[in-house]
């Protein structure tokens, strides 16, 4: 076995990367704290090639030394808009018709495993504070809540293990 080579990987430029049919999601980060954590997410969010992601209230936007630090470029490609509010932006996706879920531990929520994927819809799906996960009044715009099952003696995964997470499974329930 040998590692591949950058050129044996065959990877778009970011322009031919920007002209690619995206994956109908959206992340919004909803006061995300971290700017590793908002790098993350651009990082992830390139790689699955997601259609957008939207950063909301103390969330911080690029150009950032500390995003670039994980983001390593994926500002360049990812397409990104900031709200002032979230509960603004949950407004905005719905009247473009998303489905939109907070990925949180709440009443009612849906095991990630469990969650069912509508071919035809787009969805979003928002991240909480890394702290106080998502919002109550953004809880209350959506259309329902994720949680990712958990077995040790935390109460939560990082946000940008979580979106890896959320967004592989619902990639595999998409895709394959």
């Amino acid at each position: 076995m040998q590692k591949l080579s950058m050129d044996q990987l065959n990877r778009v430029d970011i322009e031919s990367f920007k002209e690619l049919e995206k994956t109908p999601i959206t992340i919004v980060l909803d006061n995300v704290r971290s700017m590793h954590n908002v790098g993350s997410a651009f990082r992830t969010a390139d790689g699955f090639a997601i259609e957008q992601i939207i950063l909301c209230g103390i969330t911080a936007t690029p150009p950032h030394r500390e995003i670039e630090k994980t983001a390593l470029g994926a500002t360049q490609s990812v397409q990104w808009t900031h709200y002032k509010e979230t509960t603004d932006a949950v407004q905005a996706l719905k009247e473009q018709g998303y489905k939109i879920l907070a990925i949180e531990q709440a009443e009612g929520s849906v095991s990630l495993e469990q969650f069912e994927i509508s071919e035809n819809d787009k969805y979003a799906f928002v991240f909480g504070n890394e702290v106080h996960g998502v919002d109550e009044e953004v809880i209350e715009q959506v259309d329902g809540c994720i949680e990712i099952p958990q077995f040790g003696t935390k109460h939560s995964f990082n946000v940008s293990v979580t979106i890896g997470i959320v967004l592989w499974d619902i990639l595999k329930k998409i895709k394959f």
